[in-house]
């Protein structure tokens, strides 16, 4: 797993909760690397779950409802990192369906070795968008905080529903994303 991920991780720590959090599950995780990232190195994604563990022990937030609010912070993150990405997009369902076929694309130019997981898009059947998530890392919660922090950058009205599911391919998660009825 990529290091920005991990540093981002930390930073979102230090500004939620305080900058002494992040010494106490550093040292807490016992971690291979030491709790020592850079934004462009690559770790184990265990040590990211041991970190959650660690951070939803010292406060009793469940680990996913971190990991759903890290994947929030996160995507207002890549917004201010990566803005020619969102260049021309004025919503979450124009930008939403290019993350598979184009953000990951540029990613991979600068990050060769990231493993990053598929999305795979389609529109009607009721929804306005639904994805389907594969990751060989299980962070279909991650996803979810990304797609509700895309859903908020662009002050789109959308209501989120997610099934977690298994098929021949493996575990996979279903995203679907409407309009409420009004």
């Amino acid at each position: 797993m990529k290091g920005i991920v991990f540093t981002e991780f930390l930073e979102m720590v230090e500004q939620e909760f305080e900058p002494a959090m992040v010494e106490t599950i550093l040292e807490r995780a016992n971690l291979p690397s030491g709790g020592a990232y850079t934004s462009v190195g690559t770790y184990d994604h265990a040590e990211i779950v041991e970190l959650v563990a660690q951070l939803s022990t010292a406060t009793g937030t469940p680990p996913a409802d971190l990991i759903r609010t890290f994947g929030h912070y996160l995507f207002g993150r890549f917004v201010h990192l990566f803005p020619s990405y969102f260049d021309g997009i004025d919503s979450a369902l124009g930008f939403l369906p290019r993350v598979h076929d184009y953000v990951h694309v540029e990613v991979r130019k600068l990050y060769p070795d990231a493993e990053l997981p598929s999305f795979v898009c389609r529109s009607g059947g009721g929804a306005d968008l639904e994805m389907v998530y594969r990751s060989k890392h299980p962070f279909p919660d991650l996803a979810e905080g990304l797609i509700l922090g895309c859903v908020d950058h662009f002050h789109d009205s959308m209501q989120l529903h997610r099934e977690d599911f298994r098929d021949d391919d493996g575990r996979a998660t279903r995203f679907t994303l409407s309009r409420p009825e009004n």
